[in-house]
């Protein structure tokens, strides 16, 4: 296995264009039990300053080698008990670089069930498959005569003709150098192609599928979101799907490969090529290019809602404010929540100012009063069913203006609201009040409130239920754990679900950090923490830089200044003559440092640069700062829209195919990767985030269907610049004024367009 190690690490540091010493770094690091955010902030000597994207990628790379060698030895095994293990064999098996190379070479020795080559073989018919496979001038039907024998099942000819053909066939599919010819036409030139199941073409269901009742594309060329949803439309029985190359260029590479003369004995082999084709070859990779481009296709998915996830979990909190937050509905009411600047549940109540009821006097006199009970500084309200109708209503009731009023998306509060954590948290309220509180929270620290929701409820990415769920789970989990780890969590009010997160805890031990908690009394310092059971030496060095307390008396407690580097602080202090407050507090003692003086073996500049950033700004949060948003107003529902309007929206998720955008209509619209920019946009990410606020244009409304088309584009209609002054000037009216045919052709090719 040591042989093993070395050639994958200089594999992982060719592919990744960096040193084997740092992959060896890394791999230490982690088998020792360091996480990728720990080593990312806190090892960088050690790494060369490897960010947590390469880090990932190594950890990645290594575990997919390890699980490698790992087949590599079982089959080594395998065909040394077979007794078939020869040193040129056993040298093919240590040089295959994947897996597939690897199952290629075993799969003559694989176990198997009786195949008809295995009966031919039993038969006694492998000697004549090899006179065959010589393919001299011999004539077939004299070479059988000493092949027939009928007690062994041989009674003529053509069974001895056909039972070799079998025995060629599968010789033909266990050749590794065909396979790899015929897997090479499977990528190059498959086709993906899908056809209606005529029972179900009329299903409701089966409706939102049709674009692929009779569907072709290129294996190579098909977006991973497209093959996504074929494959649930096979799934669901609807579409039947193939996918592979022309049959007669595939038979002809078989054929160039295996075929040596024109002779008689010559079409046998011809003949068995395509059988083995047919029945054997082409179904095996049919199926193993289904599953490798399932794979690709998630972990394209899986970028996809990691890059969304990231955004919408660091999206700008209002931070520690005094919250009044909203459910609205109508006939059941608005859920109406009042909570502190910890986020702790104060009062709640339903009021009704929506029809039917419209008690808009009774609800505005609680509203206001509740804010200057509780000293409200925000009221958020969940961007569901109502809400523009109760924004418009909040608005209007007289509030001091000093009073926010934001809009906030509640996509998986009702999941969170009828979860075991929400049923813990608030035992003695229902799942409406457990709602609105998730929307007030949201609003103040979106990150440790979305932290308690299972990520695939949040309404971002595309086809997550589809693709491979423990995968989907891993890539997720990496992106929740460096988000609030970038962040950092104060110790003493963050939750189990948040602490659970932080470098080197976990559920067991974040629960029993809350249980002292709650015991004990809050942390005076991160010392403190060693008291917490089975929170050892290993796991406090992991956590102890991303938790915060920012009542110690030792300020760099509240900062991402690691213990272990609490000496070098110290010293900065005295050679300063100051106190570390003073060296937080003022920049011009900063300054005076010369970092090199303080370089050891142990610590370089990175690790010395690191720290007087945090010194100028302890604890400081990478989220951007607040900021309002306000939908168009007068515009509440998808029939208020216009084509041709240009309206505010608020990005909710991007997918390979575009983006959906909030405008505040209870209906997202789509913007087609075509209407992203002017320019050509091969992936929607360059251009377009969750969270950004953006200027969109309506390019279509289909109200039956509840689909609205949107637009980035500077001009989404495609008109003709103007030609001089006179004509720019009247260009606005030239729109509205265009033959109405002309719009319609237009929308109809946008329609089309959206449809593919």
């Amino acid at each position: 296995m040591y042989y093993f190690m070395e050639k994958n690490i200089s594999k992982i540091a060719k592919a990744l264009r960096i040193t084997s010493d740092q992959v060896q770094s890394v791999i230490s690091l982690l088998i020792a039990g360091s996480t990728i955010p720990f080593i990312a902030r806190y090892r960088k000597e050690i790494t060369g300053s490897l960010d947590e994207v390469v880090l990932t990628a190594i950890r990645d790379q290594y575990h997919q080698l390890v699980e490698l060698d790992k087949r590599r030895e079982a089959i080594l095994k395998s065909i040394e008990k077979q007794e078939k293990l020869t040193p040129a064999l056993a040298s093919a098996i240590e040089a295959a670089e994947t897996l597939t190379e690897l199952e290629d070479i075993y799969l003559p020795y694989k176990p198997k069930r009786k195949t008809r080559a295995s009966m031919a073989k039993e038969k006694g018919l492998e000697p004549l498959a090899l006179l065959l496979f010589e393919q001299g001038n011999g004539d077939p039907e004299k070479l059988v005569m000493d092949f027939i024998n009928a007690e062994l099942g041989v009674n003529t000819g053509a069974e001895a003709l056909e039972g070799a053909r079998d025995i060629i066939a599968e010789w033909v599919n266990e050749n590794p150098e065909a396979r790899q010819k015929v897997r090479e036409l499977f990528w190059s030139e498959g086709i993906v192609e899908s056809s209606v199941v005529k029972s179900k073409a009329q299903d409701a269901e089966a409706q939102k599928f049709k674009d692929y009742f009779e569907w072709k594309e290129p294996i190579k060329k098909i977006p991973s979101h497209r093959l996504l949803a074929m494959r649930r439309a096979e799934k669901e029985g609807f579409v039947t799907m193939d996918i592979a190359p022309s049959e007669e260029l595939a038979i002809q590479i078989l054929e160039k490969q295996f075929i040596r003369s024109g002779s008689e004995v010559a079409q046998q082999v011809r003949l068995a090529i395509k059988d083995s084709y047919k029945r054997l070859l082409r179904p095996s990779l049919e199926t193993e290019i289904r599953v490798e481009a399932k794979l690709k296709a998630d972990a394209e998915a899986i970028q996809v809602f990691s890059s969304n996830l990231k955004k919408l979990l660091l999206s700008s909190p209002l931070g520690q404010k005094r919250v009044l937050a909203l459910d609205p509905g109508f006939r059941t009411g608005t859920k109406l929540v009042c909570l502190d600047e910890q986020g702790a549940l104060l009062f709640n109540e339903v009021i009704y100012p929506n029809e039917p009821q419209r008690e808009t006097t009774k609800a505005a006199t609680i509203l206001l009063g509740l804010c200057d009970r509780f000293k409200i500084e925000a009221i958020a309200i969940g961007n569901g069913t109502a809400s523009r109708e109760t924004e418009a209503f909040v608005k209007n009731i007289g509030l001091p203006k000093e009073i926010l009023v934001v809009m906030v998306n509640e996509s998986g509060a009702s999941v969170y609201s009828a979860s075991e954590v929400a049923r813990e948290e608030f035992p003695d309220h229902d799942i409406t009040v457990r709602g609105a509180v998730s929307i007030g929270r949201r609003l103040t620290d979106p990150l440790a409130e979305l932290v308690k929701i299972d990520p695939k409820s949040i309404g971002i990415g595309q086809y997550q239920h589809d693709v491979d769920q423990s995968r989907l789970k891993a890539g997720l989990d990496d992106v929740v754990m460096s988000c609030v780890n970038s962040v950092g969590v104060e110790v003493n009010t963050a939750s189990k679900e948040l602490l659970s997160y932080v470098s080197g805890l976990g559920p067991q031990l974040a629960k029993s950090i809350v249980e002292f908690r709650n015991q004990h009394g809050a942390f005076a310092d991160r010392q403190a923490l060693h008291r917490v059971p089975r929170l050892g030496d290993k796991a406090f060095e992991q956590c102890a830089g991303f938790l915060r307390i920012r009542e110690s008396k030792n300020p760099l407690d509240a900062s991402a200044v690691h213990p272990e580097r609490y000496n070098l602080v110290e010293k900065f202090a005295e050679d300063l003559g100051c106190t570390i407050k003073d060296l937080m507090t003022r920049a011009e003692l900063r300054k005076k440092l010369d970092l090199k003086k303080y370089v050891t073996h142990e610590v370089g500049l990175p690790t010395l640069t690191d720290i007087l950033a945090e010194l100028e700004k302890p604890g400081r949060d990478p989220r951007e700062k607040f900021e309002i948003f306000n939908f168009e107003e007068g515009v509440h529902e998808i029939n208020d829209l216009k084509v041709g309007m240009s309206l505010p929206g608020i990005v909710t998720n991007v997918t390979n195919f575009g983006a959906f955008v909030d405008i505040g209509v209870h209906q997202d619209g789509l913007i087609h990767i075509s209407h992203l920019s002017d320019r050509f946009v091969k992936d929607p990410n360059e251009v377009i985030a969750v969270q950004q606020r953006v200027k969109i244009t309506v390019i279509e409304v289909d109200i039956p269907r509840k689909r609205i088309a949107l637009s980035l584009k500077h001009d989404p209609f495609g008109n003709t610049p103007p030609a001089n002054k006179s004509e720019r000037s009247g260009a606005k009216s030239k729109l509205v004024e265009r033959p109405k045919e002309t719009m319609e052709d237009k929308l109809a090719q946008l329609r089309d367009k959206f449809r593919k």
